[in-house]
């Protein structure tokens, strides 16, 4: 298997980089298609950080998350105890902070732990998080929180959503007292359309785009990998700069064929989708709505890229619309008010469903 290196995301990490040279303002969401690199830029940049940044990354994709304590729980990185006399035992914030590595969960001791579940007041953890970041601060650094797959928070509710009260405490961090940066990452624009309404956000965040890559820098990245011009035409006119069907064609001798099998088994999930709700029907959940989902709407939608690679935000109903999104077969774009399907495989299937 090939070793992958990290490839031309430069624009996005200056981006980033810019972001983190200034003052704590705003929120900022790292959105794009599934499978795009957003993870990938976000552990990159970290890497290539200074030490004067402290990062706290989490990744919630394998994360359990039933309830609030559940949440909570996944915040914090348990600091445990060591025997022997050379390593003392942490009890402060600031002995925490100096043990404190970059791409660390958030450092907490079993003291500290018991506080935040206390009474079960969900303050608690954030009061502790500030705390915590307050004495980064005061050690000269600068905190960066960042959280992967936030989407897996939205059905988690305590007192109402939690969606709302974990980003009124983001805007508290950034905003209000330009603590620390915050970093919202998420491959559901969906939940960033429902987080936007439900927080309040106007004026409180920003948006980064990380998208597949274009034409150009997906002939540069097959080429540094062998890839001869009439070889990376195909590839992309299979994959399109999907990185990850990319990397998977490069780790195969036949390529081409992988690439053709990729493109059949794509055509059936997308059949076997349609199929199901065509003869069992089927519902989905929208704000707490259950609605009908209409076998003929879905393949009007679909119907509408057989000549197009993009649409209309508006040109397909909300419920079509929702439940193909949950499915990664579409995206949406709310910035550029389109949806796309998540690649160009997706694209070809739908048209090969569709024919």
């Amino acid at each position: 298997m090939r070793n992958i290196e990290f490839h031309n995301r430069e624009k996005e990490t200056k981006e980033i980089r810019a972001i983190l040279d200034s003052r704590p303002t705003l929120i900022t969401f790292i959105y794009g298609p599934i499978n795009s690199g957003k993870t990938e830029l976000i552990t990159h940049t970290i890497e290539e950080l200074p030490d004067e940044y402290v990062v706290f990354y989490i990744n919630l994709r394998t994360k359990f998350l039933s309830s609030y304590d559940d949440f909570i729980e996944s915040l914090f990185e348990m600091e445990m105890e060591t025997e022997g006399a050379s390593r003392k035992r942490k009890e402060t914030l600031a002995e925490l902070v100096s043990s404190v590595t970059k791409a660390a969960g958030i450092p907490i001791t079993r003291e500290f732990l018991d506080y935040v579940f206390k009474d079960n007041k969900p303050k608690n953890a954030f009061s502790y998080i500030i705390k915590l970041f307050e004495e980064v601060k005061n050690s000269g650094k600068q905190p960066v929180l960042i959280l992967d797959e936030l989407q897996k928070i939205g059905d988690v509710k305590v007192n109402g959503f939690l969606i709302y009260e974990l980003f009124n405490f983001f805007i508290d961090l950034t905003k209000e007292k330009r603590l620390a940066h915050v970093f919202v990452a998420t491959s559901d624009s969906l939940f960033m359309e429902s987080v936007y309404s439900e927080a309040m956000l106007e004026g409180r965040c920003r948006y980064l785009l990380v998208d597949d890559f274009d034409r150009e820098t997906t002939t540069a990245f097959l080429e540094e990998y062998g890839f001869s011009d009439d070889e990376v035409a195909v590839a992309w006119e299979h994959c399109g700069g999907k990185p990850v069907y990319l990397i998977e064609l490069m780790n195969y001798e036949n390529w081409e064929e992988k690439a053709g099998e990729m493109l059949v088994l794509r055509t059936g999930e997308i059949e076997t989708i349609l199929k199901r709700i065509n003869e069992l029907g089927g519902e989905i959940i929208i704000e707490d709505t259950k609605y009908s989902v209409s076998y003929e709407k879905l393949v009007g939608a679909l119907k509408k890229f057989v000549d197009r690679e993009t649409i209309d935000m508006n040109e397909v109903d909300e419920i079509s619309k929702e439940f193909l999104v949950k499915k990664n077969v579409l995206f949406v774009d709310p910035l550029r008010k389109m949806i796309l399907p998540q690649s160009r495989l997706e694209l070809l299937a739908i048209r090969e469903v569709i024919r």
